[in-house]
């Protein structure tokens, strides 16, 4: 399978520039062809669209500085967004056509592998320029990697974080693990406790998520006011937006850390050959009885959850790990009793699921984790008996 190895990268101010200037007229191309196809022409395709580069380059001279692999990449980015988006009308979605690319976010410049030189921990990525003394006038930009690169590698990525930081992407191909483990075990997700799983033998784990959100949310809004007070584009204003962008990096990093090390013990640590995890919306999740909108949840599940991001590491890290990986519907799940089959009303601040009727006392995300683990099973039963049956009635007839 192919996996993204992320390494930081460290350029001087002047490679940094070449790089933001590559990147601006790749997102202007972008949003140019973005605007036309908006103003109802049709898509020719990535190739034929290519065509009309040279076109672009009379139209805006300074595109004949960008490196060309860039400004190719630009049109099969697009062709993928506008194929995406043929599908989801085609299947009924929501169709989400392509929007234009911000001018303060970064435009991810793609390099095939054939194009980049790797000597030791330095990269060289070219620009068109023709090396130190090009014709373009702007050298290859030079940078040091942080860690060591993968060995062999199709493609890079450069990205730029808000922080200014940037960094290279990697795309490798890694050989997928065979399991020899056996058994099932079943994952509720919750925002408290990030994941609440019951195994077979009816053993019950336990995963925390990220425990300094609180804290991290109380700091950005004590900056985020202080900043509020300050006139606009005054140097007292910029510091506290550098501040603040810098907190709402840590903080960010130290989530994606927290998922990762709880996807990777899930998926490689627990001795269980198949993952089932409840499908679960984060809308739903803010929502009390999908009429009225809670308010005070909306920042715990939307920002600080990551509940999309979590069950996305799962889901490649259990492919690699050679175990299989389902997704479930979880409807009544938490009202159910998982022993006598009673339901009943459980709102989101009841943590303790009491039942009425055969007096079982039980944390709610448990009970939750042993439901979904029963329909798991059920459903697995019945696709057993089917394939058993099915040749059966085929002989007979």
């Amino acid at each position: 399978m192919l996996l993204c190895t992320k390494i930081r990268l460290e350029v001087s101010p002047e490679d940094a520039a070449t790089l933001e200037f590559m990147q601006g007229k790749c997102r202007g191309l972008y949003n140019w062809w973005v605007g036309r196809l908006r103003d109802g022409e049709q898509w020719p395709g990535a190739y034929s669209a290519k065509k009309s580069l040279q076109e672009s380059k009379q139209h805006d001279p300074e595109l004949c500085l960008v490196y060309g692999k860039l400004l190719h990449e630009v049109y099969f980015r697009l062709d993928k967004a506008m194929n995406a988006f043929y599908r989801r009308v085609k299947a009924g979605e929501t169709p989400g056509f392509p929007r234009y690319r911000k001018r303060h976010e970064f435009f991810t410049l793609c390099y095939p592998a054939m194009y980049i030189k790797i000597t030791g921990n330095t990269v060289t990525l070219p620009t068109g320029g023709g090396g130190k003394h090009g014709k373009k006038g702007y050298p290859d930009s030079v940078a040091r990697l942080t860690e060591s690169p993968p060995v062999a590698f199709r493609e890079v990525a450069i990205t730029r974080d808000a922080r200014a930081n940037y960094y290279a992407s990697f795309v490798s191909e890694q050989e997928e693990q065979a399991s020899a483990s056996q058994g099932a075990i079943a994952f509720d997700l919750g925002i408290k406790t990030l994941a609440t799983g019951v195994n077979e033998q009816g053993r019950v784990f336990r995963i925390g998520g990220f425990k300094g959100t609180r804290w991290y949310n109380k700091q950005l809004d004590k900056i985020r006011s202080k900043r509020d007070k300050c006139k606009k584009k005054s140097k007292r204003y910029i510091y506290l937006s550098h501040v603040y962008k810098r907190v709402s990096e840590k903080k960010r990093q130290k989530q994606r850390d927290s998922l990762h090390k709880a996807s990777h013990l899930i998926s490689h640590k627990l001795v269980a050959r198949t993952v089932v995890v409840g499908e679960l919306s984060q809308r739903q999740m803010v929502t009390k009885q999908h009429v009225e909108r809670n308010k005070h949840l909306n920042r715990s599940v939307f920002n600080d959850w990551g509940c999309s991001t979590f069950v996305h590491m799962l889901l490649y890290k259990c492919q690699l790990y050679g175990k299989e990986f389902h997704q479930i519907s979880e409807r009544d799940t938490s009202k159910t009793c998982h022993v006598c089959g009673r339901k009943q009303a459980m709102p989101l601040y009841k943590r303790m699921y009491r039942c009425e009727n055969c007096g079982l006392i039980m944390d709610r995300d448990e009970n939750s984790a042993h439901n979904i683990l029963m329909r798991f099973l059920a459903r697995l039963e019945c696709a057993v008996v089917r394939d058993v049956v099915s040749p059966l009635q085929t002989g007979g007839i």
